[in-house]
């Protein structure tokens, strides 16, 4: 036996015990170099979550509470229409001869369009004016014959029968000669028909007939269309409810008139644009539709620059009434819930707490409110997500508009640099 093993096995007293002293000793060199690498983690934690403290408050975008008197403005559907329109049609018969004027050009009232044959209104009035003659003859004679009359029948030369027989027929012939009148007055005016001018000043659009075309046999042919486009008549439909609760809001001074000339009325396209400048409302219909429950309301809206044309589809931003003294705020910044609607109101130390408000309609993307916020508070925008994740305070920066506003660049650094801290102390402890 080795004496070592041998000297060993008698301090033991047992064979195997030099060796269970050797794993005992082994397990505590363990156990303390773990305890030091939890230490080190533990430190290594500490200096992450104090970097972490160290940053800034989370941004939000915000909005500054300020009372307006706002326009209550009602985006409505509406068709244009020409102010006045005017159709041209044949009042006399027969065959198109001319045509004078431009197609889609600006006619002025009275100016000479279509030229229909009229050679056979011409002869007609010269047969009147001969039946007139004839008649006017009849009656000279018939005013000499009781003129001739008159002495005799006072010295009894003449019966009185024939005296009133020569008054009679000149009353006859004078009848005569008013109907020649008039039936000259009938064939100069039928003459007139066959030179077709415009009723209206306006513009013309396309001819509906050609030159050669028989018209007028029978009806009045329809030869062409012109409209007053400037100014022009919007058509709008609203419902009777609004209308109602408009007028309600009104009588109860909850809403005040905003003109003394009336509604304002603009008219825009459908991606935006404005048409013109602002016209004014001219009457709300007293008839509800029985099968819609809309009203119709028409406007009255400039265009001398001739860009609006009838028929077109527009939107119309009717102006009724305005809110004195309302808030305005964002529609994204309201939270909607079972108990109302709330705001996220930011203090003046970066802290965040909802406030219910009450809120009277919509006003474009916005929201009109008329109590629960106070002039000079900033409401929270967006950011609500940082607020969630267990941020206490915030930094309200302005809100720009966008929903996902661009941070700056000391804030995006901020999460770098505490990133960088543990990577690096990491190496350290290597």
């Amino acid at each position: 036996m080795h004496p070592v093993y041998e000297a060993n096995q008698a301090a033991s007293g047992h064979p195997s015990l030099f060796f269970r002293r050797s794993k005992s000793t082994a397990l505590v060199v363990a156990l303390v170099a773990t305890l030091g690498l939890s230490a080190c983690g533990d430190k290594k934690g500490d200096q992450q979550h104090a970097a972490q403290g160290q940053q800034k408050p989370p941004e939000v975008g915000v909005v500054t509470v300020a009372q307006q008197n706002v326009p209550i403005v009602s985006d409505l559907p509406g068709r244009l229409e020409a102010s006045r329109v005017a159709q041209v049609r044949a009042r006399a018969a027969g065959i198109v001869q001319k045509r004078l004027f431009k197609e889609g050009s600006d006619v002025k009232a009275g100016q000479v369009l279509f030229q229909i044959d009229n050679t056979p209104y011409k002869a007609n009035l010269q047969s009147a004016q001969a039946t007139l003659a004839q008649a006017e003859a009849n009656l000279a004679q018939a005013a000499s014959t009781v003129r001739r009359y008159k002495p005799l029948v006072e010295a009894n030369a003449i019966s009185k029968q024939e005296y009133d027989v020569a008054v009679a027929n000149e009353k006859a012939a004078q009848a005569q000669v008013a109907a020649g009148k008039a039936a000259v007055t009938n064939a100069n005016v039928s003459l007139g028909y066959a030179t077709v001018t415009a009723p209206i000043s306006g513009r013309i659009g396309r001819a509906l007939v050609t030159e050669g075309a028989l018209v007028g046999q029978g009806d009045a042919t329809q030869l062409a269309v012109i409209q007053q486009i400037n100014p022009m008549y919007v058509n709008i439909t609203q419902s009777s409810a609004d209308i109602l609760r408009m007028r309600e809001a009104l009588a109860n001074g909850k809403l005040s008139s905003d003109g003394k000339s009336g509604a304002r009325v603009s008219v825009f396209t459908d991606d935006g644009r404005k048409l013109t400048s602002d016209g004014r409302l001219l009457f709300t219909d007293l008839t509800v539709d029985e099968t819609t429950g809309q009203v119709q309301v028409r406007a009255e809206i400039p265009n001398a620059d001739g860009m609006m044309l009838p028929g077109m589809y527009v939107r119309v931003h009717l102006e009724q009434a305005q809110v004195d003294n309302a808030i305005v705020i964002p529609q994204q910044s309201v939270t909607r819930n079972e108990k109302g609607n709330f705001v996220m109101v930011v203090a003046e130390d970066g802290s965040v707490s909802p406030r219910p408000v009450q809120i009277s309609q919509s006003q474009g993307t916005d929201w009109i409110v008329t109590s629960g916020l106070k002039p000079g508070e900033k409401v929270m925008v967006d950011g609500l997500v940082k607020v969630g994740m267990g941020a206490k305070k915030v930094t309200p920066v302005p809100w720009t508009g966008s929903s996902q506003p661009q941070q700056p660049a000391s804030a995006a650094s901020a999460p770098a640099s505490a990133a960088s801290e543990p990577a690096a102390a990491a190496s350290a402890g290597k």
